[in-house]
Formats: structure tokens, sequence, C-alpha cells
């Protein structure tokens, strides 16, 4: 494997999950899937890797292949469910709709 971080994120689908290996390390986000909604259970990114963006990578690269094939998303993993919640345009992915109305300001 080379040194090179901009190495694509890949969907496992046997494994359920997404990765991405940069310097002989592997970064992963785990799914379960079901029907036509997928759930986010886990990140990980190794020591090794971190501050490089790569969680970051594995979730828009994730979620552009939501997007693509038309699933509905159940963020349990706090990665997944911090950077949806800082992204309103991913909002319309939920499988719950209002899964993030508590997070929006009082007025």
């Amino acid at each position: 494997m080379t040194d090179d971080h901009r190495s694509l994120v890949h969907d496992n689908a046997a494994a359920h999950r997404f990765e991405k290996v940069v310097d002989r390390h592997a970064a992963v986000a785990t799914y379960s899937l079901a029907g036509d909604v997928i759930t986010f259970e886990h990140t990980v990114v190794p020591e090794a890797l971190r501050g490089r963006g790569i969680a970051r990578e594995l979730v828009e690269a994730a979620l552009a292949s939501v997007r693509e094939r038309g699933l509905k998303v159940v963020p349990r993993c706090e990665v997944f469910d911090a950077y949806m919640r800082k992204h309103p345009e991913t909002h319309d992915l939920l499988a719950d709709p209002h899964q993030f109305d508590d997070s929006a300001p009082s007025p």
C-alpha cells in the first residue's frame, strides 16, 4: 500500500463498512443495513491517522453513497451524528426527519 492520503473511500459491503487505507492503516465506518435504512454504528480512525480529516472523508463519502442509493440514515455513531447536525444539507437523508429538532436554537 502506498502513502497516499488521497486514496479513495471504499464501501466494503461484505464487511458492512466504509474503509479508507492510508499508510497501511485502515480507518472504518461500520454500518448495518435493513431495507432502505442504513445505520452508522461506529467510526474508527487509528491514532496514526488522526488529525488529517479522515473521519470527515469517511462520513462525506458514505453519505454521498447513501444519497446515490436512495437510502435513509440513522446516525447512531457520534461522528456521523455530529457531522449531520452541523450540515443541514444532509438532514433530508435522516430516517427520522425530526431527529435533530431538539438541536435547533431556542427563540
